[in-house]
């Protein structure tokens, strides 16, 4: 499967007779998947049959939905409204009685806002379910046409998170080669630091010698670190073969990236060691924020 940005846009139009309507479609990041439609009046109970059709493509982004509906001049027909006809009637008649001039006539009458309405030709219900259809086959055509808009993303920002990955790889790699994690060198350092140690506090006994000489050895050691920086690597690979929905897991490996490679700069005692770190760190902040915009 592959994987999809959570941004793309979508646009798909149909006719049938007089009516013609266009579709589109507009996503962009979200932590969940929120879905909005404007629709035209009338239309508003076809919204869950929409929702659930965008739901079985998409999961995850804020989703906008409208649609341009326009109807042809043979689809309006003029409606007598007979209240405001009796009503105008009325009130031309008392103005005649009361000026002596001749009542108005029926093209006045009828010229008088709201004696006349225009209104939607209704359709059979034959034409109306096959007009429905295919607007809810034209909507289906925006769908697949986002997905793959967002797919297309989604591949382009699956190759930046790889090669992210691979600089997270190379950096931590040089970390477990730096010369200063050598056994010679953390001898070196340990019996340094040990000796600043037994200055620092006479009478130092035998115990408490032992337990400063294994706090210095495990802030030394990098290992554990660098084990679960690979293990991490190779999840990141996975979930961006795997593909789809993996934006949130990923997320959550920039996160264990990260408390990692500041376990590793706080214990570092070389500047090169420090220097990979902060390097590393870079590479994971740049690696988050692409993660932010997969589904």
């Amino acid at each position: 499967m592959a994987l999809q940005s959570m941004t793309g846009f979508a646009r798909s139009q149909g006719r049938m007779g007089e009516t013609s309507w266009v579709w589109e479609i507009r996503s962009v990041n979200g932590k969940s998947l929120d879905v909005r439609f404007r629709l035209p009046a009338g239309l508003e109970a076809e919204e869950a049959a929409l929702r659930e059709l965008l739901c079985e493509r998409i999961l995850r982004g804020n989703i906008q939905v409208s649609l341009q509906l326009e109807e042809g001049a043979a689809s309006v027909l003029p409606v007598l409204n007979e209240e405001a006809l009796a009503a105008a009637s009325q009130i031309t008649r008392k103005v005649s009685e009361q000026t002596g001039l001749p009542p108005a006539g029926m093209e006045a009458l009828l010229a008088i806002r709201g004696v006349v309405e225009y209104r939607e030709a209704p359709l059979d219900p034959a034409a109306a379910e096959a007009r429905g259809k295919a607007m809810m086959e034209s909507f289906s055509e925006a769908v697949i046409a986002l997905e793959a808009a967002r797919e297309k993303e989604g591949t382009a920002i699956a190759g930046v998170l790889a090669g992210q990955i691979d600089e997270i790889e190379r950096l931590t790699l040089a970390v477990a080669d730096d010369p200063s994690r050598s056994a010679e060198a953390i001898r070196e350092r340990l019996a340094t630091q040990l000796a600043r140690a037994m200055e620092a506090a006479d009478g130092l006994d035998e115990q408490r010698l032992h337990q400063e000489a294994a706090l210095l050895a495990t802030k030394a050691d990098l290992q554990e670190e660098i084990d679960r920086l690979i293990a991490h690597i190779a999840s990141a690979r996975s979930l961006l073969a795997e593909g789809g929905a993996v934006g949130r897991k990923l997320d959550f490996l920039s996160q264990e990236f990260n408390r990692e490679c500041n376990t590793i700069c706080s214990k570092s005692n070389a500047v090169a060691v420090t220097g990979f770190g902060l390097e590393m760190k870079v590479v994971i902040d740049r690696f988050k924020e692409q993660v932010q915009n997969i589904q």
